[in-house]
């Protein structure tokens, strides 16, 4: 299966309280935070919701 590298490339100041959460809960927590996550429907929504502040690349 698939797996997506998601790295935060903007701060969530700013943002609302849902973005913010949404950030911890893909595990990032400041700017230049790395994670990887299965590529499943849920990360995809996750990362859809904060995909101004974040990047992702599909990795194997």
């Amino acid at each position: 299966m698939a797996r997506l590298k998601v790295t935060q490339t903007r701060s969530e100041i700013g943002g609302n309280q849902k973005q913010r959460d949404t950030l911890r809960t893909l595990g990032l927590k400041r700017i230049g935070d790395i994670v990887v996550k299965e590529d499943r429907p849920e990360i995809r929504g996750m990362v859809r919701s904060v995909t101004h502040l974040v990047a992702v690349e599909e990795v194997d």
